[in-house]
């Protein structure tokens, strides 16, 4: 493939936004499409099919559908950054092959993580068999490391070998570690190789923008898109450490609560619609007196979802 085709550079905030269940997949479609229009109207992207968006308990078939969806329904491809690494490496090709020729701007790639403790050899070898089939100068691969619940990191030696073999494919990474001194470390190696650091949540925001970041993708970007890109925005503002503060506070009031269902949950009742509360096994609904407990913690803190 030609490896040379230089990368459009995402910048910004993105969500792995989350995936309505509904009846039936044209219900559940149209409810992924509205809540993709709000985050976009917030300035916020779409990472679909990511970890919070329940990617790993959908079908490649499910995904690609979806994302056919979002298409017809005129969202920009070009703010689009679906997942699509999965523990099949078929899968991975299907995937990214499907959403290259949606023109979306750029694929997060997981490493196959169902067999622990492989080299980095063997996932230099995986990720490459994924490109050269692909074989798509688009191609742009955004990394996922999350080995906390892959089990499979991501090591900075890997990424020096891929930057080196695929310039201009290898474009940047999710650094989902909550290890500040690992994304400090890629900022600092990499980010002067044009490859982009995104924080894996808005807690490492403002350290991510000053470290000379791309921004970050983030779970809470689901409820709470505004503020989260509005530090993006002004990370140089004399107020920028108190809109962190706030940022965490609010992150914290969901982390009391298993994430997923409380995002849904959320979502649900701001958007008056108890459909997006629904999680697909073995994931579970939180229970009322979760929900309540949710709500009223929300209450406290006057937080809405405007527009919704």
């Amino acid at each position: 493939m030609n490896a040379s085709a230089q990368p459009v550079r995402l910048r910004g905030v993105f969500s792995p936004v989350i995936t309505p269940r509904a009846d039936d997949a044209r219900q559940s479609a149209a409810m992924l499409v509205r809540h993709c229009r709000w985050l976009l109207d917030q300035d916020v992207g779409l990472a679909v099919f990511g970890t919070n968006s329940e990617a790993n308990s959908l079908a490649a078939s499910e995904r690609m559908d979806l994302l056919d969806a979002l298409i017809a329904a005129g969202l920009p491809a070009g703010r689009m950054m679906p997942g699509t690494g999965c523990c099949a490496l078929a899968d991975s090709v299907a995937l990214t092959r499907h959403a290259v020729a949606h023109g979306v701007g750029g694929v997060l790639m997981l490493p196959p993580f169902f067999y622990k403790g492989v080299s980095d050899d063997g996932l230099f070898a995986s990720y490459a068999e994924i490109i050269e089939q692909v074989a798509d100068a688009r191609l742009r691969i955004y990394l996922y490391h999350i080995p906390q619940v892959s089990q499979v990191p991501i090591s900075l030696a890997l990424i020096e070998r891929l930057l080196q073999a695929y310039p201009g494919v290898i474009a940047g990474i999710k650094d989902s570690s909550g290890d500040w001194a690992n994304t400090s470390a890629m900022l600092e190696r990499f980010q002067p190789q044009g490859f982009d650091v995104f924080a894996g949540s808005e807690t490492f925001l403002l350290a991510t923008m000053r470290g000379g970041g791309a921004g970050c993708i983030t779970a809470t970007g689901n409820v709470n898109p505004g503020a989260i890109a509005h530090l993006y925005h002004t990370w140089q503002q004399q107020d920028a450490d108190a809109q962190q503060a706030a940022l965490d506070a609010l992150r914290a009031t969901f982390m009391q609560f298993p994430m997923i269902p409380a995002l849904k949950a959320a979502v649900a009742h701001f958007a008056g619609d108890t459909r997006y509360g629904a999680v697909r096994p073995p994931l579970m609904r939180l229970s009322g007196q979760q929900n309540n407990d949710l709500l009223r913690l929300l209450r406290a803190r006057e937080f809405a979802m405007p527009g919704l």
